[in-house]
């Protein structure tokens, strides 16, 4: 266990007011190819940039390409949570976490047993329908055709934030009212690069800003940084 692993144990194992805030990498060692790595997904050949197709503008304009990309790229159904989506799960349970804050839309930490999870980009696991408003579970866009339907005829759409939309308000406000009220805070798996999102941190007030990622974050302002793969880091805890 290296000094650094050695201090964030110190400094968990000390609060019960941990607020925990992750990106893509929390879920690479679940099998989910992140964003922005080398191999990512954004580094892969498409007929458009992923950025193009994941953006309200061509859901409107191309259904069918973006409901074909969505479902070959975006659904990781078969993924289990890793060591540091039961880490999290654990401390909440121990009344020592006060929320998962996540840029990701897999519901891994759900499935880990988190119940106080704020999802910034919403969830796959969660769909409805654009016209009549019923929801649907993943299985109607996993397992459809095209553009999947409703009973209505209404296009069912994933509840899920896509470029040039905007986050939920509720969401934010009470991810800024758990960064704010924070002793420790984690930044795990995440570049900070996607904006609103990655601006929350300047909320923090706390003297134990801590960040996990395989590269560190210039800027972030870190009072703790160790760069090695987050559920390795998280298991030792």
């Amino acid at each position: 266990m290296t000094e650094a692993i050695r201090t964030l144990r110190d400094w968990t194992a000390r609060s019960n007011r941990i607020v925990f805030f992750g990106g893509a990498g929390v879920s690479t060692e679940s099998g989910i190819p992140d964003f922005r790595s080398t191999g990512g997904l954004y580094n892969q050949e498409y007929a458009y940039p992923p950025e193009t197709i994941l953006s309200h503008s061509f859901y409107e304009a191309n259904p069918e390409e973006f409901f074909r990309f969505y479902r070959n790229k975006m659904l990781y159904l078969d993924a289990r949570p890793n060591a540091a989506h039961q880490k999290l799960a654990e401390w909440e349970a121990a009344g020592k976490l006060q929320a998962v804050i996540t840029q990701n839309i897999d519901g891994l930490h759900q499935r880990a047993g988190s119940r106080n999870v704020l999802e910034l980009h919403g969830s796959v696991l969660r769909n409805y329908c654009v016209r009549c408003g019923a929801f649907h579970g993943v299985e109607a866009v996993q397992n459809s055709a095209g553009v999947p339907r409703c009973r209505c005829g209404g296009i069912i759409k994933p509840d899920v934030v896509l470029y040039e939309e905007g986050l939920d308000e509720d969401v934010l406000s009470r991810s800024v009212a758990a960064i704010r009220q924070a002793e420790v805070l984690i930044i795990g798996g995440t570049s900070l690069t996607v904006y609103p999102a990655a601006g929350l941190v300047r909320y923090y007030r706390g003297d134990k800003l801590v960040v996990i990622n395989r590269t560190a974050l210039d800027g972030a302002g870190a009072d703790l940084t160790i760069t090695e793969p987050i559920g390795s880091v998280m298991a030792q805890l």
